[in-house]
């Protein structure tokens, strides 16, 4: 599987998230501890948003996370308000480009954590389900960037929950025609630059994990003597397949079937359903 981070708040530099927590993203490449596999090494993406320009910037690269000086290299020179870093552990799909994280479309950015069971069976009929207008922006061959634009296709763009709902329930009767007992497992991450939409959901309902971050004034209240929240803004939040590092109070899990908002004002959390189209 892989593991993943979204970052939503006042612009930080991309290194004091994906470097300098104690059990970062680039640790968790080599040493993760909640995922499938410990090692993540079979390519990694960023995609970050910054001002006047209308698409994210994402790069990618097959190489493992670690030992990339490019991504070190840009890291320590970016800041964002938001922005997305992936690590990939492929699940049968081809060790390329195109099949890293985070993928791209317009202003909008996925990424995902999981799997379509027995994706080669089943994946004709759902590349037929893709709207034609969008097919040929398919460049990989992931069940992933499959579940993005069938998502785009549900119309993401108007109604984000709607879409990975109408999406989700695809992929589970289709698996299920197919004779697939559990057909999707997976942890999803959607922004348009502007809310960042997070997702847990499994046919088995046994989802790889999911944490999101305390608010920072809570953390404040617990945490007095850390200098560092004080320099942190009040918007700042995290979602992560693990917590990046041990503090009390810091992670909280996101429950079953459930999604959450990330959002000026007030986030929000919600059940998540699969619906038919």
């Amino acid at each position: 599987m892989c593991r993943w981070l979204a970052y939503s708040g006042a612009p930080v530099l991309l290194d004091a998230i994906l470097y300098k927590p104690k059990h970062s993203l680039i640790d968790q490449s080599l040493h993760s501890r909640l995922g499938v596999e410990t090692t993540n090494g079979d390519g990694f993406g960023i995609g970050w948003y910054a001002p006047h320009v209308d698409t994210p910037a994402v790069v990618r690269d097959i190489g493992p996370a670690w030992s990339n000086r490019n991504l070190r290299e840009i890291s320590g020179h970016v800041a964002s308000h938001l922005f997305f870093a992936h690590i990939r552990a492929s699940t049968g799909s081809a060790v390329q480009q195109t099949n890293c994280h985070p993928f791209r479309h317009g202003r909008w950015m996925w990424m995902h954590n999981g799997a379509i069971a027995e994706f080669h069976r089943i994946r004709r009929d759902l590349a037929l389900a893709v709207d034609p207008r969008l097919f040929l922006d398919m460049e990989g061959s992931t069940d992933s960037e499959m579940m993005f634009y069938l998502a785009l296709t549900f119309g993401l763009e108007q109604d984000p929950p709607g879409a990975v709902a109408r999406m989700a329930d695809l992929v589970e009767r289709t698996g299920h025609e197919h004779g697939v007992e559990y057909p999707l497992q997976m942890t999803v991450a959607v922004t348009d630059g502007n809310r960042l939409w997070a997702f847990r959901y499994s046919s088995q309902k046994d989802s790889r994990s999911l944490f999101y971050s305390t608010r920072v004034d809570t953390l404040r209240a617990l945490h007095p003597d850390l200098r560092y929240l004080w320099e942190m803004s009040e918007e700042a939040r995290l979602i992560v397949s693990e917590p990046l590092g041990d503090l009390p109070g810091a992670w909280n899990e996101v429950p079953e079937g459930t999604y959450g908002v990330v959002q000026a004002g007030r986030d929000e959390m919600r059940a998540f359903v699969p619906q038919a189209a």
